[in-house]
């Protein structure tokens, strides 16, 4: 159920109507719109009587919501979500958001050489595993904590926001400490214990697209995130698996438009682990954004063939300046715009130049 409050509803008209829904026992989620507040209804099994709920001050109307998916549905909100940072980057609405740096921090000095150069291309994330998932329990699992501080230390000196994994219950406190965006990975995708944990902690969270999952079994992720309370959700698609053997994955960009239909919230593109292949990166990197993603998350390392991890389908540092200077090009025509001065700046000056 979603209710729909007037456009000239105060605070405590909307405050009443979620201590409303609480007394019956079920749980409102107040989601704000730039015309007029929504709140959604989780927690009941059935119909909720409408008549209670539309006699209260301030309510426009009461309206069923049939998908699966209610609090991402664009039902429930349909203007797009903005997750903002306190950097000024945003993930979602005009500005493209670029996410650069290794599959893993390997030491301070690899970090931090790649994190000056994403940072003086313009990116306004920096992303690296501190904690790997592996096949195989004998490939480098991360540097745990000391990977965390690495990146703690980039954030200072380069004013990058942090991205990195949580793969369990463990990382996810020392994670949620360290970071400012949370990922959660394709593997995780369907850990609900994982993402209602998640869903407590009001810290921005990234959930990548699970290695077969439908477009609905994806939003369905988010909806456990965000039925604890927790709104600030964005989508990543990194590819499915196929039966296609000349990439690692098969990069499905026409979940896009797809999700921005039924879904409000933000999507990036993971060309990287959507292709497995550093010169099928760049193509498919232009691809995501002409097809309307708020923005790209990709690796780059400065020494790919030694990388500990995903060195094949890292860009070179400057194979990533290209990347930036194409898709700021194609940000124009899809209504979108590039906005990198205030990072590479910061950078410039931490350099010393």
């Amino acid at each position: 159920m979603l209710v729909v409050m007037k456009a000239q509803a105060t605070p405590e008209e909307i405050q009443a109507v979620c201590d409303h829904i609480e007394q019956l026992g079920f749980r409102p989620h107040p989601l704000p719109g730039a015309q007029r507040t929504a709140i959604g209804i989780t927690g009941n099994q059935g119909e909720v009587n409408r008549g209670n709920l539309e006699s209260l001050s301030g309510v426009a109307e009461v309206i069923r919501v049939s998908k699966a998916y209610k609090l991402a549905s664009r039902d429930v909100k349909e203007e797009d979500t903005v997750v903002r940072f306190a950097n000024g980057a945003t993930i979602g609405g005009r500005n493209l958001a670029v996410i650069a740096g290794p599959c893993s921090i390997e030491s301070r000095e690899q970090a931090f050489a790649i994190a000056e150069q994403v940072a003086a291309a313009g990116a306004q994330f920096f992303r690296g595993g501190a904690y790997k998932p592996r096949t195989s329990p004998y490939a480098f699992q991360g540097l745990g904590l000391e990977a965390l501080r690495i990146m703690a230390e980039i954030r200072d000196r380069f004013g990058l926001r942090i991205v990195t994994e949580a793969i369990d219950a463990e990382s996810l406190d020392l994670v949620a400490e360290w970071a400012d965006l949370i990922q959660i990975g394709a593997r995780n995708m369907q850990n609900f214990s994982l993402l209602k944990r998640v869903g407590r902690m009001r810290k921005p969270v990234l959930i990548k697209r699970g290695m077969s999952a439908t477009l609905e079994e994806f939003l369905m992720a988010a909806e456990y995130v965000m039925s604890e309370g927790n709104y600030e959700v964005i989508l990543c698609e990194r590819g499915v698996r196929t039966f296609a053997d000349h990439a690692r994955n098969t990069l499905d960009l026409s979940i896009i438009p797809a999700l921005q239909h039924v879904s409000h919230l933000p999507i990036l593109v993971d060309p990287s682990h959507g292709t497995g292949r550093r010169d099928s990166v760049l193509p498919m990197a232009r691809a995501g954004i002409a097809a309307g993603a708020d923005g790209i998350i990709v690796e780059v390392h400065n020494h790919p063939e030694s990388a500990f991890s995903d060195g094949p389908q890292s860009l070179f540092p400057e194979q990533f300046a290209t990347m930036m200077n194409e898709i700021e090009q194609i940000a124009p025509v899809v209504g979108r715009s590039l906005a990198r001065g205030a990072t590479s700046k910061i950078t410039a000056e931490a350099s010393g130049k």
